[in-house]
């Protein structure tokens, strides 16, 4: 090799090596779309108080309400939104299975889910649910969860009817008495515990994977400084409702059209002091891994460990400004 192809072909791997940074602009988007939930408080505060609108001034900033993260992850990967929650376990799913998407954030982390019963059921434990029906949102941290709990009692999800509804649905079948037990999400299973009467059959919060914002791949190189704003705005929101718990409870009751005592319980259950990706998340959600290989949710050959090094971004949250 002669060295001016030697050199010829070094100036081409150092364009390649350079080119995401090529497409990063300096300047914000046009349109940006977040999504809000009820069970992501910090969202609510960060869409009522108008908080990112400010942030990006010469922006059109869009909300999608978000009913479960499969939904959420859904309208990120579709395009409908560039800003999405979901539970990590969730996202990991995702990506795994194609998505290129990253976690730059978590709004929260709290033991949201749990395995439901109605209160007169006569079932007291996970291995009780052996041939039972249980409702379940396919693709979300509830759904793992459920998994999780048949294998630490010893049943495969062959074991059990799994009946794919959303949250709400899944309450609603609970409480009527179409299914036995139902995979919780709050704020649905704070209403039920206290509107119904329902009955935590089994919980873990070793099982509840936190919860993350997420973007694809593309906006994180094209947008890098759009996401540290919308970030900042994300910490602000958090620092608000860190501040004004009684405050944080009644928008969320307002937001979600429940009693303010389910709100209250909800978030009774929601941890907001540590909002930072680190390396201990990466081996949280490592832990948590092998049941998406042992139930087949992924790709065969998929090595799930690279997709949680390559999905989650510790950088954006070291930028972070102080609201």
């Amino acid at each position: 090799m002669t060295p001016l192809i030697r050199r010829l072909l070094g100036a081409c791997a150092l364009a390649l090596s350079l080119q995401p940074l090529a497409h990063a602009t300096d300047t914000d988007p046009a349109e940006v779309n977040l999504d809000y939930a009820y069970y992501s408080p910090v969202s609510l505060v960060l869409k009522h108080f108008g908080w990112l609108e400010q942030t990006l001034p010469g922006t059109k900033v869009g909300w999608v309400l978000s009913q479960g993260s499969n939904r959420s992850l859904e309208y990120l990967n579709s395009g409908g939104v560039d800003f999405a929650s979901s539970a990590s376990l969730s996202a990991v799913l995702s990506r795994a299975n194609g998505s290129p998407i990253k976690s730059v954030y978590v709004y929260s982390r709290a033991e949201w889910t749990a395995l439901v019963v109605r209160k007169d059921s006569p079932l007291n434990s996970v291995t009780d649910l052996k041939g039972k029906k249980i409702a379940a949102t396919k693709g979300t941290d509830p759904y793992m969860f459920t998994l999780r709990s048949l294998q630490q009692a010893g049943l495969k999800k062959d074991d059990v009817e799994l009946v794919h509804l959303q949250h709400p649905d899944g309450r609603t079948a609970l409480e009527k008495g179409d299914v036995d037990a139902w995979a919780g999400l709050d704020p649905h299973m704070a209403a039920s515990e206290i509107q119904a009467g329902s009955r935590l059959l089994y919980r873990n919060k070793d099982f509840n994977s936190y919860g993350v914002v997420s973007v694809t791949e593309q906006f994180a190189k094209a947008h890098p400084q759009t996401i540290a704003k919308v970030l900042s705005a994300y910490e602000k929101a958090r620092d608000w409702a860190v501040k004004h718990p009684d405050e944080l409870a009644r928008l969320l009751a307002d937001e979600s059209g429940l009693p303010l005592e389910v709100a209250k319980l909800q978030l009774s259950r929601t941890d907001l002091s540590t909002p930072l990706l680190s390396a201990r998340d990466v081996q949280a959600s490592k832990a948590a891994a092998p049941i998406l290989v042992s139930e087949e949710l992924v790709r065969r050959g998929v090595n799930v460990d690279q997709v949680i090094e390559q999905l989650i971004d510790t950088s954006f949250g070291q930028t972070l400004a102080k609201p």
